[in-house]
């Protein structure tokens, strides 16, 4: 095992937004935010975040994980579920503070609920009525989420 960091330290802009070394700037929180898409179709299937652990375990397995900011622990995206995010590239914008993970999705679905994305609902543009109504972009869940998670989430934990 190396003593070596696997992330630069961040020393200048130049370096950091024209460098061909990895200096990732994680947030006052110690999280990085990361917008995950289907490989294949560019569909966006989740937005989550990344501690120093997650994106390193990701670089390293080839599979996604994440940090879970409601259950405060590292996660293994379809560790549960058989739902293994399978990493076929990973981007990092301009100033690497965020990053862009292309998928592979075991089973075809990214969402706890049950649907394909998390982006499963449409918020109206200009809407005509208050509160304001979504839209169901995907009408057909992927899997029944009880079946794979077993109960549903206590209400008081949103």
């Amino acid at each position: 095992m190396t003593d070596r960091k696997p992330f630069a330290e961040r020393r200048s802009i130049t370096q950091v937004e024209e460098g061909a070394v990895l200096a990732p700037k994680f947030g006052a929180d110690g999280l990085l935010p990361v917008v995950t898409t289907d490989a294949a179709s560019g569909e966006v299937l989740m937005m989550g975040v990344m501690n120093e652990d997650a994106l390193l375990r990701t670089i390293e397995t080839g599979e996604a994980h994440y940090w879970s900011r409601s259950r405060k622990c590292l996660w293994h995206k379809g560790a549960t579920s058989g739902l293994i995010q399978k990493v076929v590239e990973i981007r990092i914008d301009d100033d690497q503070d965020a990053i862009w993970l292309r998928v592979n999705v075991a089973g075809g679905a990214s969402c706890h609920v049950g649907y394909r994305s998390c982006f499963y609902r449409a918020v109206p543009l200009q809407p005509a009525q208050r509160p304001i109504a979504l839209t169901f972009a995907e009408t057909e869940k992927t899997f029944d989420p009880v079946a794979v998670y077993g109960d549903a989430p206590n209400p008081t934990q949103l």
